[in-house]
């Protein structure tokens, strides 16, 4: 076989044309119309919001209505300044809801620490049975709640908030932070017993600092849930203690007459802690939530 057949096969295998790839599959319309849906869903009443308390008065009834104002004024936002009972009802849910905050995080972090590393009989029906607490309406126990404040000399009073806001909040909290301390390791308590800490010093300086990012996460959880109630705030709570929620419909939503443009910039004004506290504290938050989602 001379060298001209040898070379042969290897040029045409070099001549090969390589093999197409397959062009990647742009993203389709079906997809691109969920994602779609999705953000007008979520974004479109906050952007009304926002168009109704920039547009004047006289035209926010207007039909069809435009989705673009067609002269933006801040007249509403200046409106708020001059009612003395909204700061009123802004202490009050910046009270109520850093009160239950701290209360919830430091009741939970204790039960979730007793659910996470003790073990002892009866401990999983209680678990269980904190769970379970969840799993009732919290309208369904307004009345109950009203009985018994009233009976004790409760009503109308900041107790009586802070006390409805965090045993509703405590069940999920617990189940927070006892899937963040699960994934503490156990040699690492064990190590500071050796050394000689006690229970306290072991909860104190070595497990609380460790699970700060759970520990955030569960008092931001419980400040939002103190400072979005309505139902609790407008019926245990007077007209002095009530927060901000049930005030601003006592303030703008009258009988014959609604504020509608003044309510909406009260909104977006008195939402802004909670999303500055959401964008400051994100990190922290999505932490302590799937800390507890895979065990390693």
């Amino acid at each position: 076989m001379s060298i001209q057949q040898l070379d042969k096969p290897v040029a045409q295998a070099e001549e090969a044309p390589a093999p197409r790839r397959k062009p990647r599959r742009p993203r389709t319309l079906g997809a691109a119309s969920v994602v779609a849906i999705i953000g007008i869903f979520a974004f479109g009443p906050v952007y009304w919001v926002l168009v109704t308390a920039l547009t004047p008065t006289h035209d926010v009834f207007r039909f069809p209505p435009h989705f673009f104002p067609d002269h933006i004024t801040f007249e509403h936002f200046g409106n708020l300044a001059d009612n003395p009972k909204l700061l009123r009802y802004l202490l009050n849910s910046i009270l109520v809801s850093a009160v239950t905050a701290v209360l919830t995080v430091i009741v939970s972090a204790y039960t979730g620490y007793s659910f996470a590393k003790f073990r002892y009989r009866g401990r999983r029906a209680l678990m269980y049975l904190v769970l379970a607490s969840q799993m009732f309406p919290q309208a369904v126990l307004l009345i109950t709640l009203y009985l018994v404040f009233s009976a004790v000399g409760m009503r109308d009073s900041y107790l009586a908030l802070i006390l409805s806001f965090t045993t509703f909040t405590l069940p999920l909290c617990v189940w927070m932070l006892k899937g963040f301390f699960d994934t503490i390791p156990d040699e690492l308590l064990e190590a500071a017993k050796v050394d000689g800490a006690g229970q306290g010093a072991i909860i104190h300086r070595i497990l609380l600092p460790v699970s700060l990012p759970g520990l955030v996460a569960t008092g931001l959880f419980a400040f939002i849930r103190g400072w979005n109630d309505f139902i609790f705030a407008l019926t245990l709570a007077g007209p002095d203690k009530q927060t901000l929620p049930p005030g601003l419909v006592n303030t703008y939503l009258g009988e014959f007459e609604t504020a509608w443009p003044d309510l909406m910039a009260a909104s977006l004004v008195v939402s802004l802690p909670v999303v500055i506290g959401f964008t400051v504290l994100q990190r922290y938050l999505v932490a302590g939530l799937t800390s507890g989602a895979v065990k390693g």
